[in-house]
């Protein structure tokens, strides 16, 4: 007598399934990363303590009633900011990040306007084919300020306005 068939494809996958063989981690890796993690969670409530109570002394009494508002919320609210408050540091430090020189922004604005009021230059882009790229890009920061529109309006048509 042969031996019955699996009747269903998973009932096959099932028999053949290899087995897999788990490997353990030493116990002071997991220790490790757990003291860091208590560690990292201990920075961040004591930084959210200190941004709330910054918070309030900045905004005086409105702050208070703001802070009564959010009631349960505030908590974690407070301590979702620091954490996006430090993972922005820590990307910040990490590439090398730093705001542009005032000589920088200068010079930018001092080539755009260069190149907008230089006929030569608009003929020369005409010619290249730069002028698409150009009004690709006047196309892609035109939409950008209509999606700020509307989630700035929450509507997708018009303001609400009130007779």
């Amino acid at each position: 007598m042969r031996p019955a068939l699996p009747t269903t494809l998973r009932q096959t996958f099932i028999r053949r399934a290899p087995t897999q063989t788990r490997f353990a981690s030493s116990n002071s890796t997991v220790e490790t990363a757990q003291q860091k993690a208590k560690e990292a969670l201990n920075s961040a409530q004591k930084t959210a303590e200190k941004l709330g109570e910054g918070a309030v002394k900045f905004l005086g009494p409105a702050g208070e009633k703001a802070g009564n508002l959010l009631g349960a919320y505030r908590e974690p609210l407070l301590y979702n900011l620091a954490v996006a408050r430090e993972f922005v540091k820590q990307v910040y430090r990490s590439e090398g990040l730093q705001p542009p020189s005032l000589n920088t922004v200068k010079e930018a604005y001092k080539t755009i306007w260069s190149r907008g009021t230089n006929p030569e230059w608009w003929r020369a882009s005409l010619q290249n084919g730069d002028i698409a790229r150009v009004g690709i890009h006047a196309l892609e920061a035109y939409g950008i300020f209509k999606i700020g529109e509307i989630i700035g309006r929450r509507s997708l048509i018009g303001y609400h306005l009130q007779d």
